[in-house]
């Protein structure tokens, strides 16, 4: 298992276009992303836009989840975010996901955010394991 972090948004589509997630692996139960904050990912305060924050959880933990459900598709069921602090523009951000319990077809987590190793949103979530049809 490699701990390096590696690209995750390779196709076309909306993390890609928002500056991409870089993921990696730390345990059977554990996981890793990261992003660096641009002037596109702002709101009009200056500070990191809560869409955003929730966009790169979805994306970080919806790989976590999928991942651990030996790469079987999993889409988001439910998502419940906290914002507790900030970032602004060049902050890297640091997601950690913990995989708390996985069935046949869930996965639940949680999903913590850090900046300059301080907390600035917390996620628990669902996510549905998809059976592949062959």
């Amino acid at each position: 298992m490699s701990n390096s972090f590696e690209q995750i948004s390779l196709k076309h589509g909306f993390m890609k276009h928002n500056g991409g997630v870089m993921f990696r692996n730390i345990s059977e139960n554990e996981y890793e992303f990261k992003s660096v904050i641009n002037e596109n990912h702002l709101n009009a305060a200056g500070i990191t836009h809560g869409g955003y924050l929730a966009a790169l959880i979805d994306a970080g933990a919806g790989t976590a989840a999928h991942r651990s459900a030996q790469n079987a598709p999993c889409v988001t069921i439910s998502l419940d975010l906290k914002y507790i602090g900030a970032s602004k523009i060049g902050d890297e951000i640091i997601g950690h996901v913990k995989i708390l319990k996985k069935t046949k077809t869930l996965v639940f987590l949680f999903c913590e955010l850090k900046c300059d190793n301080k907390i600035i949103t917390s996620a628990s979530g669902v996510w549905k394991i998809l059976k592949i049809k062959s």
